[in-house]
């Protein structure tokens, strides 16, 4: 019995080895600078939209 939990254990990493592997890479730092400004926009957007309630709920509570 403890066999085939090893053998599902390891069938589950390969599947998840395999899955790494097929991620699709930038085409170039071209591509992943505009990814990532694009996402900087995405936040500043929000947080001219929501900076109080944003602030508040980072705001430390009774010392925590």
């Amino acid at each position: 019995m403890s066999e085939s939990i090893r053998q599902s254990k390891s069938s589950s990493k390969e599947v998840q080895a395999e899955s790494v592997v097929e991620l699709d890479e930038p085409q170039s730092a071209s591509d992943l600078v505009d990814a990532l400004d694009g996402i900087l926009d995405q936040i500043d957007e929000v947080l001219e939209q929501n900076a109080e309630e944003f602030v508040k709920n980072y705001v430390q509570k009774g010392g925590e």
